[in-house]
C-alpha cells in the first residue's frame, strides 16, 4: 500500500532533516509543508528531498499560516499522488517512525477508516498533560467524543476519510476539528498506543495549558457570536 507521510515544519531546522532522513530510510513517501519559517527549514528539507528525487515533495507558504492551513495542504497535496493511506507526522522529532506501521495496521485491515496514535499521559510532563487533558474536554463538549488523546499528532487517514474530512482551523484547534469531521462524516476511528519522546525542544511545541485554554476561549466567543 502506498503510504504518503505529511509532515507540516515551522521553524525546525534544528530537526527536520534527521525527521525527514529516519522516513525515507524506512521507505516511506513525504510531502513537507513548509508554513513560512523564517529559519532554514525550507532550505534544508529540500535539500534532502532533492537526494530523495520522486519519494519526496515539499511545499511552503509565503506566510505562517497554522497547523491546520499546513495540514490541509499537505493532505491536499498528497491527494494528488494516489495514496492509500496518508499519515500526519510532526516535525519536532517527538514521534517514533517505527509507530506509523501501528497507526496504518488498523487502515490496511479494514477496522478504521482513521487511526490516532495515543500517547502515555503517566508519562507526559505535567504542563503538557493539563493542556492535552483540557483540549480532550473541548473535544467531548463541542464535537460529542470522548477519546483519549484528541490533540496527538501522529494519525493515519484511509484515502477515503482524506478526501472525505474538511479542515477549517487554521490553528491547534484543528486536531479537535479533525474530531469532529470524524463524527460528522461517520468515519470509524480507532486509537493505538504510540511512543513519545521528550526532549526540551520537542516539549516547546505543541498543546500546552495556554493553548489549551486559548483554544477554549476562542470556541466560546465564536459560539457567542
Amino acid at each position: 500500500m502506498r503510504v504518503f507521510v505529511v509532515v507540516p515544519a515551522y521553524n525546525e531546522e534544528k530537526t527536520v532533516v534527521k525527521v525527514m532522513e529516519e522516513l525515507f530510510k524506512r521507505g516511506f513517501n513525504l510531502v513537507v509543508v513548509d508554513d513560512g519559517s523564517i529559519d532554514e527549514t525550507y532550505k534544508r528539507a529540500k535539500s534532502v528531498i532533492d537526494k530523495n528525487g520522486s519519494k519526496g515533495f515539499i511545499y511552503k507558504h509565503l506566510l505562517n499560516r497554522g497547523l491546520g492551513a499546513s495540514l490541509r495542504t499537505g493532505i491536499t497535496a498528497a491527494l494528488l499522488h494516489d495514496p492509500d493511506i496518508i499519515v500526519t507526522f510532526d516535525a519536532d522529532g517527538q514521534h517514533d517512525p517505527e509507530d506509523i506501521k501501528n497507526v496504518c495496521r488498523p487502515i490496511k485491515n479494514a477496522e478504521a477508516d482513521i487511526v490516532i496514535g495515543k500517547r502515555n499521559f503517566d508519562d507526559m510532563p505535567l504542563a503538557k498533560k493539563l493542556g492535552n487533558q483540557i483540549m480532550n474536554l473541548i473535544t467531548r463538549i463541542f464535537y460529542g467524543v470522548k477519546i483519549n488523546d484528541s490533540q496527538s499528532g501522529l494519525r493515519a487517514f484511509s484515502r477515503k476519510a482524506a478526501e472525505l474530512i474538511n479542515i477549517n482551523s487554521r490553528e491547534y484547534g484543528v486536531s479537535s476539528e479533525i474530531i469532529g469531521e470524524i463524527k460528522t462524516k461517520d468515519l470509524k476511528l480507532e486509537e493505538v498506543p504510540m511512543k513519545t519522546i521528550y526532549t526540551d525542544y520537542s516539549m516547546s511545541k505543541g498543546t500546552n495549558t495556554k493553548v489549551g485554554l486559548k483554544i477554549l476561549f476562542k470556541l466560546i466567543m465564536n459560539i457567542l457570536k
